[in-house]
């Protein structure tokens, strides 16, 4: 599988208004296969192409950001280093790509999508599902999580093999202060301002997990700024729309 630079193309879905989305700083190299849930999106825009985060929530279907849209998605499987051919892999392609009806491209409010996949997934060691939050479970600031990307580990480095960082949740007004566009129902504050950790450019889509449960998705940052804190979709307010579009 040819490694596909993430993060640089000047495409809405990479680099989102106002914002960036997606890579992992001041992290580490996750053991191989460890997120076995994780998906690397291959996504066609026109004659280009890019890549997002994601994560595996039913043999048939992959959580995401919204602006991860494409004229085509391939998910990718039971990657760990996406330069090689591992034998774990499984690509299997995107039958219908679902955003939320009231998702804005503008704002990024309402950042979440579901990707029907065209057939089941293989559940292995090295692919398996990732259960999602539920709608009366909330994730109170201070609670500490982890996120993890294919990508860039500064502004210029990248990667293939999948990084992985613990980032912490903080109060909404933390992310009001620096985000005129930040919604406390929808969106989750993730990240202190005094650790240069967080995640950065082109790996939107992956999952914020804590205790072992989905919480959120990646969504965006300030623009050019690789310090948090940075904004994730928060999954709990979204609960009954996954429910009713996976069945």
């Amino acid at each position: 599988m040819q490694r596909l630079v993430v993060g640089l193309l000047p495409w809405t879905f990479l680099l989102a208004p106002g914002g960036w989305a997606g890579e992992i700083i001041g992290g580490k190299e996750a053991l191989p296969h460890s997120r076995p849930y994780m998906a690397y999106l291959e996504i066609q825009h026109g004659d280009q192409t890019g890549a997002c985060g994601g994560f595996l929530v039913a043999e048939n279907f992959v959580m995401t950001a919204a602006h991860c849209q494409g004229d085509g998605i391939t998910v990718v499987l039971g990657a760990h280093n996406i330069s090689q051919r591992e034998p774990s892999l499984q690509e299997i392609q995107v039958q219908r790509q679902i955003p939320h009806p009231q998702y804005n491209r503008e704002t990024l409010n309402n950042d979440i999508m579901l990707l029907q996949l065209s057939e089941n997934a293989t559940l292995t060691k090295e692919v398996r599902l990732v259960n999602f939050t539920t709608g009366h479970r909330s994730i109170g600031p201070g609670t500490t999580c982890s996120v993890a990307g294919w990508g860039l580990k500064s502004m210029r480095t990248t990667t293939d093999t999948l990084q992985e960082v613990s980032l912490s949740v903080l109060t909404d007004d933390l992310c009001k202060k620096r985000y005129y566009d930040y919604f406390p129902s929808t969106m989750l504050c993730v990240g202190d301002s005094k650790y240069k950790k967080s995640t950065y450019k082109g790996d939107s889509g992956g999952p914020l997990v804590c205790d072992g449960v989905a919480e959120g998705i990646v969504c965006k940052g300030k623009q050019n700024n690789i310090f948090p804190p940075v904004v994730f979709t928060r999954i709990s307010h979204f609960v009954s729309w996954i429910k009713a579009n996976m069945r």
